[in-house]
């Protein structure tokens, strides 16, 4: 598969570096075409333009500080941009100060980069830190680890459980695009319990107690 990377950052990295070690054709593309080339250089792929990660094979990884999405995606083109029907996985996160989402009231994230670029936008990867991505393999003590997924296409969604799968993960399709804002929501508080040093495992009793 070919995949392009808008970001040079640290989900660019570990995403786009396991998938290129399982076999994928990786182009990273950044604001910073030095970190892009360092990126492709380190993983034997391809550096480009934004707009050459926008465009490059079968999916796009949108890994960009969510403060940045706005300005690129206004780059790329709005609605009939590159970005149109494509498909497009968003990691992002838009959580600012005391771990509140920076969307507000408003249409989640993934809502809105669906909107803006008309792509079809899958919400994936965005509720672990970048180091969980790197294991290779992700073995825990609980079993595997479950990646929730949102999207309103199928042949979108199933592409990305795919890439999933490929990284040693479980694809958990939990709704469609509508749904996103709550995994954003939840992904919000969990980081603000991780960073109090909190457990979020305590919060809940085990499986079998609340389905028997």
């Amino acid at each position: 598969m070919r995949i392009g990377i808008i970001g040079t950052g640290n989900m660019a990295d570990a995403l786009g570096g396991r998938w290129a070690a399982a076999g994928h054709r990786v182009l990273f593309g950044g604001r910073s075409a030095e970190r892009a080339r360092a990126l492709a250089d380190r993983t034997g792929q391809r550096a480009g333009t934004v707009r050459e990660a926008a465009a490059f094979g079968d999916a796009a990884l949108l890994a960009l500080p969510h403060d940045a999405v706005a300005g690129v995606l206004a780059a790329l083109g709005a609605g009939d941009g590159a970005l149109r029907g494509r498909l497009l996985i968003d990691c992002t996160n838009a959580v600012g100060p005391g771990f509140r989402l920076t969307t507000g009231t408003g249409p989640g994230a993934a809502r809105a980069i669906a909107d803006a670029t008309g792509a079809r936008v899958v919400k994936a990867f965005n509720h672990l830190p970048d180091p969980l991505w790197w294991l290779n393999p992700p073995d825990f003590a609980d079993g595997p680890v479950a990646v929730p997924l949102c999207g309103d296409d199928e042949a979108a969604l199933e592409t990305v459980r795919i890439l999933v799968r490929d990284l040693g993960f479980v694809p958990l399709t939990v709704g469609g695009l509508d749904r996103a804002a709550y995994l954003e929501a939840t992904t919000a508080f969990l980081i603000g319990l991780w960073h109090s040093g909190h457990d979020p495992r305590t919060l809940l009793p085990p499986f079998e107690s609340v389905t028997a």
